[in-house]
């Protein structure tokens, strides 16, 4: 990463490097604060909306003032990515938007009043590779053992990080994770940082909204390229058992928008000709996701 690229920071715009927030930061003492990450396609914001939806939602389930409108959040993005466009010429980027309940004595109860820590950068999006689109990627699993509030987008993300490392640790690209309930299980959550779907018979299936899944932007994105698709689609309960049976199994986020699974903990995923490789429900929601970002970019 380049620390000569331009960021925001509580009012004012800077190199990376010259970026400081005080030591005192509950986001940096606690991990006190929500984030966002907010494709950029050619320059132009995708879903932003949906993005500040979900941020102002995490913002409020922790109890922090949103200290912007939309119209600031909207032109400092923009700024930043002009900034990044104009410095290196990168075309397709990602904003990542951070916002802590600010500085204050250590102390676990939330003070009132004080003025939230508000840092936005921008980088070169890291989309997958064609290999990864082409053969698919592998994955491992792991009981979930993150906290129960995974409805957030707390900057907390110690669990997603030691996730992500066991994902790492065996050549993978995800870690897939499953949590007891309250009626057995283990039933799906979510990855380390992805969403995560199965196909079975067709139709697209993904976990319920609950507070141990992060109401992905691209839940209702695939929702809506379904609908345009002609292909099913429902949130259920899905067993480890339903994963491992499926006929496809999907990652999506911000950066690797939908991409195929086709190998979880060494096996191969789908049965017959398509076995160990991606499937035509990927292949459809690839494309018709292509074809939105032309369209839902502001």
């Amino acid at each position: 990463m380049s620390m000569d690229r331009l960021c925001y920071l509580n009012g004012a715009y800077k190199p990376l490097a010259l970026a400081q927030v005080s030591v005192l930061d509950r986001g940096f003492i606690f991990g006190d604060g929500i984030y966002e990450v907010v494709p950029v396609y050619g320059r132009k914001l995708f879903r932003f909306d949906e993005h500040l939806a979900r941020l102002e939602r995490s913002l409020a389930k922790v109890r922090i003032p949103d200290p912007c409108t939309r119209e600031q959040w909207l032109e400092r993005c923009r700024k930043l990515v002009a900034a990044l466009y104009e410095g290196e010429r990168v075309e397709d980027q990602v904003i990542y938007l951070q916002v802590t309940r600010g500085v204050a004595p250590r102390d676990h109860v939330m003070p009132e009043g004080l003025t939230p820590t508000v840092f936005m950068m921008c980088n070169p999006m890291k989309a997958p590779t064609a290999e990864q689109r082409h053969h698919g990627v592998a994955c491992t699993t792991a009981r979930d053992f993150r906290w129960e509030r995974g409805d957030i987008k707390s900057v907390s993300l110690l669990g997603n990080v030691l996730a992500r490392q066991m994902s790492a640790d065996h050549g993978a690209l995800e870690t897939i994770m499953f949590r007891e309930g309250p009626h057995g299980g283990p039933w799906l959550t979510e990855a380390s940082g992805s969403n995560v779907w199965i196909v079975k018979d067709g139709a697209l299936l993904g976990p319920p909204k609950s507070e141990h899944v992060l109401e992905g932007i691209r839940v209702e994105l695939l929702h809506e390229l379904c609908e345009e698709e002609g292909i099913a689609y429902n949130l259920k309960p899905i067993s480890e058992a339903d994963v491992r049976a499926a006929d496809e199994v999907l990652l999506t986020s911000a950066t690797k928008e939908v991409l195929p699974v086709t190998r979880i903990d060494g096996d191969a995923v789908g049965h017959g000709a398509l076995r160990g490789r991606p499937g035509p429900v990927y292949s459809r929601l690839y494309e018709a996701y292509q074809r939105a970002k032309s369209l839902q970019s502001i």
